[in-house]
């Protein structure tokens, strides 16, 4: 493949004369470390940050469409956590939303109506935390103007789309010391923590490759976003190819990988495929004259990118969202002694060294270690998290996670380095495409801090500190599947 080369000339880079020599000549690139803008920042001061603890948590909820009406009926089932705001440009979904509220019990939040109205939400005194649903192009901005305003700040996927936001990101929860956490909900789905468990107790050995995916036929949304939304995901997929969606099939394997935290993604190569299914999709479905009827898909039908680590792992990670196939995040991990993968769930371990592996095992004795090595969080929670829904429990076992975290004043599990590491790979695959499948560096935004941080620990929550009654806990309404 060649040379590698830098994503892009950082802000950093330009704002302190560090641009290197030939850079668009030669086609190699600056090292992408960087200080700081705001002061000389050694390491990764908020690998492990732990903020003081909010026994009540003041939330507010910038967004309030399919993913964030979802967000109301889950956090209503957790003690000590309060709604205060609600913002979004459309009044019938925070009237919707105060409903919702007033049939849990709840007060009603405060409204922010307009498209700048994030940014009073974001500087309100009475708001902890924002919790941030809006689409894509909005969420860098909503977690700066939260950081900046004294908030943590929880983001939907991908939290970042480019090398610079990311960095930013990066610089200015340093700065505000605010924890910027990217809600990847499949980090907390049932068989990625029994890969996590499996890994962490050994029973896979030592972690060699890892694949994973976002394989979602979505051609649907090429007609019609949700009711009174203009389809903002169809002009992503028209104007940008690559890996516009990692994280769903990365970070889970990141944090059975250690990335961040003893290893770290070091550079990736990506291919598109062709692009036939959106368009096919279109002349079928759309009405001659439709305006998104012939548009030129950038995204192609399959994207694969392999990425490989400081210590030598290689991943492969997939995207595509337009062929007639089924769902699926794959999640395969294989080590020195075993291996296990979704979709279906499978999972093998060697005997003895040497021994082979040459088939899954059957359904019942993959059952049976499904059941023995069950991940804590989901003894502790799964059978509650099954019941509130969110992507079969995963999404209320996150926040119920955070919720305790912050209570408790914990770290949160993810930190703003493991936002930017993976949410990066959108304008690092982009240009890898461009380039015919070039190598391109993945910045390293602890600053060398890897080598040392502390891994993730198998973590649980105690129920009983939280006040979470399993009895009282309904069903969230508004659970999506996207």
């Amino acid at each position: 493949m060649g040379m590698h080369v830098a994503a892009s000339m950082t802000r950093g880079d330009f704002l302190r004369g560090a641009v290197c020599t030939g850079l668009l000549a030669s086609g190699s690139g600056c090292m992408t470390a960087r200080s700081g803008l705001f002061g000389s920042v050694k390491g990764a001061p908020m690998h492990g940050f732990a903020a003081p603890r909010l026994g009540r948590i003041r939330l507010g909820i910038v967004g309030v469409g399919s993913r964030g009406f979802g967000v109301i009926g889950r956090v209503c089932c957790l003690p000590g956590v309060e709604i205060v705001a609600l913002c979004d440009i459309n009044p019938d979904k925070i009237a919707a939303a105060q409903a919702l509220l007033s049939k849990k019990g709840r007060p009603a939040a405060t409204e922010y109506l307009g498209t700048e109205a994030w940014r009073r939400l974001c500087d309100a005194e009475d708001v902890d935390v924002v919790y941030n649903t809006t689409p894509w192009s909005l969420h860098v901005p909503v977690q700066l103007a939260a950081m900046r305003g004294g908030k943590h700040v929880l983001t939907e996927v991908p939290s970042a789309f480019t090398v610079d936001e990311c960095w930013e990101l990066v610089e200015t929860s340093e700065r505000t010391a605010r924890h910027c956490m990217q809600l990847e909900n499949c980090c907390y789905g049932e068989i990625e923590m029994l890969t996590f468990n499996l890994a962490k107790l050994g029973m896979l050995g030592e972690i060699v490759h890892g694949e994973g995916a976002y394989i979602h036929d979505l051609r649907h949304m090429c007609e019609s976003e949700y009711p009174g939304c203009e389809y903002w995901r169809f002009d992503e997929n028209r104007a940008h190819g690559g890996n516009r969606y990692p994280t769903h099939g990365l970070v889970p394997l990141c944090l059975t990988m250690d990335i961040n935290r003893g290893d770290r993604l070091d550079y990736l190569v990506s291919l598109d495929s062709s692009k036939a299914n959106f368009g096919a999709y279109m002349d079928a479905r759309l009405a001659v004259g439709n305006p998104r009827r012939g548009a030129d898909m950038k995204m192609a039908d399959m994207n694969s990118s392999l990425l490989k680590t400081a210590k030598g792992r290689s991943i492969l990670v997939q995207h595509d969202v337009s062929s007639p196939r089924p769902y699926s995040r794959i999640q395969l991990v294989t080590g020195t002694k075993g291996a296990i993968c979704d979709y279906p769930f499978r999972v093998v371990f060697e005997d003895g060294v040497g021994t082979g592996a040459h088939e899954w095992y059957d359904a019942a004795r993959a059952g049976e270690i499904r059941e023995k090595y069950r991940h804590p969080l989901w003894k502790t929670i799964g059978r509650l998290a099954e019941r509130v829904g969110g992507h079969g429990g995963m999404d209320f076992i996150m926040d119920a996670r955070w919720v305790y975290c912050l209570q408790q004043g914990l770290p949160l599990d993810m930190d703003v380095y493991d936002l930017a590491a993976t949410s990066c790979l959108c304008e690092l695959t982009e240009k890898s495409v461009e380039h015919r499948s070039r190598a391109y560096d993945i910045p390293d935004f602890t600053r060398g801090a890897w080598r040392a941080n502390r891994p993730m620990d198998i973590v649980d929550i105690d129920l009983g500190k939280m006040g979470v009654d399993e009895c009282e806990a309904g069903r969230a309404e508004g659970q999506l599947s996207v």
